[in-house]
């Protein structure tokens, strides 16, 4: 089923409409997308376990032939399995979170409807990963309120210089796995310079799942945002 919906302009690019649904209702989306084997789906994994104790979670992954990074999550534990459901592109992944959006539109409002019809109560946070991508990604304002980058250091770290709306004008970008950084022979603290010049104020952080595996400064942003849409979250500040 194909469904018509007002894209905006991405999201993160000012302006634009925004997720369907009640906001007070429907609660937080938040895109997070990136290159493939940043560590996306680990990033999320990570998230989901911080926060799955005080708020109600939901989870939409993006692979273009497979569900892959849902039978990892769900693996894993994150969360319950009934709460993490797998998008299928079959094409480039930023057909399906920026252009032709109703395929994870449709996903997500059916993940929220089952699990509202379960126990009446909401979802607090939506997480909707997508697929690996190059630096030009970018989330549609029709999908997500707001949307994560995730580069790598593994990547090289003239990445961030070189710019692209992925690392420009994401709302939150985060340079990951640093912990790489001495052997691949790049330079954490140098990309970290060279994303704050290139992103006009917007936050920028560095992460490492090994050496934290929490992902303090990411769920820190997440935990803000969240406060500020759904201050009555049980457990947060």
């Amino acid at each position: 089923m194909h469904r018509e919906h007002d894209h905006g302009p991405p999201a993160g690019g000012g302006g634009g409409s925004t997720p369907p649904g009640d906001p007070a209702d429907r609660g937080l989306w938040i895109g997070i997308g990136g290159p493939v084997g940043v560590g996306k789906t680990a990033l999320v994994a990570a998230i989901c376990e911080q926060l799955r104790d005080q708020a109600r979670l939901g989870v939409v992954t993006n692979d273009i032939f497979t569900t892959e990074d849902a039978d990892y999550l769900k693996s894993r534990g994150v969360l319950p399995p009934e709460r993490i459901v797998a998008v299928e592109t079959g094409a480039c992944p930023h057909s399906a979170v920026r252009d032709d959006i109703s395929v994870n539109v449709e996903a997500a409002e059916q993940l929220a409807r089952d699990l509202r019809s379960r126990d009446g109560r909401p979802l607090d946070l939506l997480l909707i990963e997508s697929g690996g991508d190059n630096l030009t990604m970018t989330f549609s304002h029709g999908l997500v309120d707001a949307w994560i980058f995730v580069l790598d250091v593994a990547g090289g770290d003239d990445v961030p210089r070189k710019g692209g709306p992925g690392v420009t004008a994401a709302d939150l970008l985060v340079i990951n796995k640093t912990d790489l950084g001495e052997y691949v022979g790049a330079d954490p603290a140098r990309m970290l310079k060279d994303a704050q010049d290139r992103r006009a104020g917007r936050p920028t952080v560095v992460n490492s799942l090994r050496h934290d595996p929490s992902a303090t400064p990411v769920v820190s942003w997440i935990r803000d945002r969240l406060a500020a849409r759904r201050p009555a979250v049980p457990g947060l500040p």
